[in-house]
């Protein structure tokens, strides 16, 4: 068996619908626990587009961590809770993904295993980073943010982008989605406004933890916004 990881994004559109996803962030956690096969998992929220902090109401994530591919189409095939999902949402996409690296801690842990089944001839690549940001520094590093991001802007090379998170404004996450690891390096590197973001990062160390990821997504399961994102 191989580790695998999956993240699902669900879309609400009716206030209904968005009323109960908010309530899932707390029922969902028991029937989560007691699947099988199911290593780790995070139910999250997500904010407005450009990583602004304040909540996306109609858009939830739930990341999880598999002990095997089996495990999570099990889960997705027979599950009552993800059923429920299903009837509520509008628009789902899940993506399997197989870790390549990731470095740093998510909630003191590190849930991702490097795959040894990575297909190299595959050129996409998705990016998860998360981070808890220590209270002093809230208002200077999200002061940073939109510089930082301006170069996702029209970026040929991303595919999709969403930022994620447990707790608004103190832990959060992104998730990309590349072409190919050129693009994604020429973002995080070449970019000069997202060097500077990093070169902060280390100097005034608004972290308290933070959590590095690449993956290589090989299955695409839904759409959004009415698209296949993946070719596969």
């Amino acid at each position: 068996m191989s580790q695998v990881t999956t993240l699902t994004f669900f879309k609400y559109t009716t206030l209904s619908a968005k009323v109960w996803a908010f309530g899932m962030m707390q029922f969902a956690h028991k029937p989560l626990s007691k699947q099988k096969g199911l290593l780790h998992y995070k139910l999250m929220g997500s904010g407005k587009d450009g990583f602004n902090p304040f909540a996306d109401w109609s858009v939830y994530a739930l990341l999880q961590v598999w002990e095997s591919e089996e495990a999570a189409d099990i889960f997705f095939k027979t599950s009552a809770l993800f059923k429920k999902y299903t009837n509520q949402t509008d628009q789902r996409w899940t993506l399997y993904l197989r870790n390549i690296k990731a470095k740093g801690t998510w909630a003191s842990i590190n849930p991702f295993v490097p795959s040894k089944n990575i297909n190299t001839d595959n050129p996409y690549i998705a990016v998860i980073t998360r981070a808890t940001i220590k209270p002093k520094m809230l208002f200077t590093f999200w002061k940073h943010v939109p510089a930082s991001q301006m170069p996702l802007k029209d970026n040929k090379g991303l595919v999709y982008t969403k930022g994620i998170g447990e707790v608004p404004f103190f832990q959060m996450a992104t998730f990309s989605l590349w072409r190919n690891k050129e693009s994604l390096m020429d973002f995080a590197y070449k970019s000069r406004a997202h060097v500077e973001a990093i070169s902060k990062t280390k100097s005034l160390d608004w972290y308290s933890e933070e959590l590095f990821s690449r993956f290589e997504p090989y299955k695409s399961v839904g759409t959004w916004d009415g698209i296949q994102p993946l070719p596969f």
